[in-house]
């Protein structure tokens, strides 16, 4: 009868066993959050190169604070989650933008906005995005680089052409004479060699620079002061500026060209100048590239690097003399 009743208690103790396993994996399956946020990826806006504004809206809190809100983004996962790329803004239900960074030129990525509050995380859906072409091309077929400084987008190179922007001619004046007596727009090559203007790109008088026939590409212009005293700013200021804009080493630049280290990927080169007499100097020592805003009458801003410190200046120069041009992004 012992025996009987501990082979008895025994069964019902397995059974009980298994009973409670059951329920444990059962609790364990399912979810113990409550809802979460509900929301739009509504659109982009400034795509560039490295980065793109992205605004989002939460419609529905879900009943739960919205604790944290942004976007997640992938190049190659077509369904991006917090796991990915990520960018957080701020916090609550409504409309709402961020910046996303770090992105590559002439590229897709998967974006969509995210909100998370006390049950979890919810997302919106998910948009493709394209990144600006790392080239344009102008009116002549001449093909730049361009490079994304700071919110600024402006060419890699020089520009080379010989024509503005709606096909009609620039002439190219190599004679001295004929270059100082112009009062209508022109071009030229340094020394009027072909080998330096691959290199180096063309020189201008401000005549065509202030041509309203344009001589940027569509969609790009000449800068004005303002513009480069932003992307002065952004550098550290004109005392250190210069440095990150130089190509380094000195394969083109004069020894010891002094600091530079082109981190921007703007890769100034020492093109020199055409003074308002015809005559050619400072190849190799610097670099002159006309502003869009004129001073007085008969001057015009240019900016200035050269290879002996790291300093980038504006100053102001005849606008019968030719210098090089560098067009940034409208």
């Amino acid at each position: 009868m012992k025996l009987i009743a501990t082979a008895a208690a025994l069964t019902i103790l397995i059974s009980g066993f298994i009973f409670l396993s059951s329920c444990k994996k059962k609790t364990e399956d399912t979810p113990i959050s409550g809802p979460v946020p509900v929301l739009l990826t509504s659109g982009f806006s400034n795509i560039l190169l490295k980065t793109a504004r992205c605004t989002g809206n939460i419609t529905s809190d879900a009943g739960s604070f919205v604790i944290k809100r942004g976007f997640c983004w992938s190049h190659s996962n077509q369904n991006p989650t917090i796991q990915d790329d990520t960018v957080v803004s701020g916090n609550g239900a409504g409309i709402f933008s961020g910046t996303l960074n770090g992105l590559q030129g002439q590229s897709v990525f998967y974006v969509r906005a995210f909100a998370t509050n006390s049950n979890g995380t919810g997302y919106g859906s998910i948009l493709t995005l394209t990144t600006l072409d790392s080239t344009i091309t102008d009116i002549a077929n001449n093909h730049y680089r361009i490079v994304q400084i700071g919110t600024q987008v402006w060419m890699g190179e020089n520009l080379r052409t010989k024509k503005y922007r709606n096909g009609d001619p620039l002439p190219d004046i190599t004679d001295a004479s004929e270059w100082s007596q112009r009062t209508t727009g022109a071009c030229c090559e340094y020394d009027n060699s072909s080998a330096n203007g691959s290199v180096y790109g063309f020189l201008y008088n401000w005549y065509a620079v202030n041509d309203s026939r344009y001589i940027a590409p569509a969609g790009w212009h000449v800068p004005s002061h303002d513009e480069f005293t932003l992307l002065m700013t952004y550098l550290g200021g004109q005392d250190v500026a210069g440095g990150k804009l130089k190509e380094a080493g000195t394969t083109h630049w004069d020894s010891p060209n002094t600091g530079a280290t082109n981190e921007t990927g703007y890769k100034a080169l020492p093109g020199g100048y055409r003074d308002e007499n015809g005559a050619f100097g400072g190849l190799g020592g610097g670099t002159t590239c006309w502003l869009s805003t004129g001073y007085g009458v008969s001057n015009a801003w240019f900016m200035q690097l050269n290879a002996y410190n790291t300093v980038f200046v504006s100053s102001v120069l005849y606008i019968k003399a030719g210098a090089s041009l560098r067009c940034v992004r409208d």
